[in-house]
């Protein structure tokens, strides 16, 4: 018996895992392989037999071993991360845990990790872009909130850095993306408002300068050019905006002579504050006014149940865009990675 390790049995010692990290000499010692065997084994080689690639996987589970990202990237050039670029004023109700749950589900099977990189609206976009890829903190970043000439698009393509945005671009550079058809949502929303009998409708959209708005508004108007229906415009407000400006906004909507009697909101949050809002006026939702919104978690429902409601699956976006990015890394060509979900149906709480 060593005073460093138990002697093991080979003339040599075990690798010790108490009071350290586990390392790929422990995994070998534990399997009776070599280390260049263990290593190969863990990136799936095909050249190594399944069962053992199975048993030297099961090992490194059970034992909690992870790579020294520093030894990865020394070898490799690369870091085994992927950053996902994030605004920290992005509103909740399940865009955040959702997107962040379906990337890290993606990722689990492999050998990267995500990492959170926040930044502000009151601050540049680009920074936090320019910092991944000027530090080589990540392989690859995933980022929203898109423009229709987004300048992180074209920053990150002239570099050849992989990445892929959650929504589209309406520029000349091809690129990986998922995107939600919200044009689709919005002729769905026109559509079912008007089945309800309801003639003046007005759209609580996204910001302007995003592309989802452009989509969204030609839905909007598209849908209306097909009904009886007419516009109510609401300029006063966007989702962006705090729950209580949106709510104030809605009352004095709501006040006017002519009024809206049907909505359409762009994501949950904005819908409850504008419930609340035209409910402060004095009307009465499912008798006076009906609204449409996205919702990603089924929340609204709950908070009034006559709310008509489409979802949105975060969870599977951020599956797709982990997807998409390893896809880069991997060589495949950013043309051939986008994709795109168009909802069908609207949904009722009652």
């Amino acid at each position: 018996m060593s005073s460093r390790g138990e002697y093991d049995g080979r003339g040599g010692e075990a690798p010790r895992t108490d009071g350290g990290q586990p390392t790929l000499k422990t995994i070998a010692f534990m399997t009776g392989l070599g280390v260049t065997t263990v290593s190969r084994a863990l990136k799936d080689a095909s050249d190594i037999s399944l069962d053992t690639r199975r048993r030297v996987q099961l090992v490194a589970r059970q034992i909690g071993y992870r790579p020294n990202r520093a030894g990865v990237r020394l070898r490799t050039g690369k870091t085994n991360v992927i950053s996902l670029v994030l605004d920290t004023d992005e509103q909740l109700m399940g865009f955040v845990s959702d997107i962040i749950s379906g990337i890290s589900g993606h990722l689990a099977a492999t050998p990267y990790h995500l990492i959170v990189t926040p930044y502000s609206r009151k601050s540049d976009p680009m920074d936090p872009i320019r910092y991944v890829v000027e530090t080589h903190s990540a392989d690859g970043i995933i980022l929203s909130r898109t423009e229709p000439e987004d300048a992180r698009v074209r920053y990150l393509a002239e570099r050849n850095f992989p990445f892929a945005t959650h929504g589209r671009t309406s520029g000349s550079i091809a690129h990986a993306y998922h995107d939600f058809d919200n044009e689709a949502f919005a002729r769905l929303a026109v559509d079912r408002l008007t089945a309800l009998g309801r003639r003046r409708i007005a759209l609580l959209a996204p910001p302007t300068r995003l592309t989802y708005h452009q989509h969204m508004l030609r839905g909007f108007r598209q849908g209306l050019a097909e009904s009886p229906a007419r516009e109510i415009p609401f300029t006063e407000a966007s989702i962006d905006q705090p729950i209580e400006a949106i709510r104030d906004a809605a009352r004095s909507l709501a006040k006017r002579d002519e009024r809206p009697d049907g909505f359409i909101c762009a994501s949950a949050a904005s819908a409850l504050a504008l419930v609340a809002g035209v409910e402060e006026a004095g009307l009465v939702i499912g008798k006076d006014f009906d609204v449409v919104s996205k919702q990603s978690a089924n929340i609204l429902p709950l908070f009034r149940r006559e709310i008509q409601v489409v979802n949105e699956d975060f969870r599977k976006a951020g599956d797709e865009l982990a997807r998409s990015v390893l896809a880069l890394i991997g060589g495949e060509r950013p043309e051939n990675l986008g994709s795109l979900y168009v909802p069908h149906a609207v949904q009722t709480g009652i």
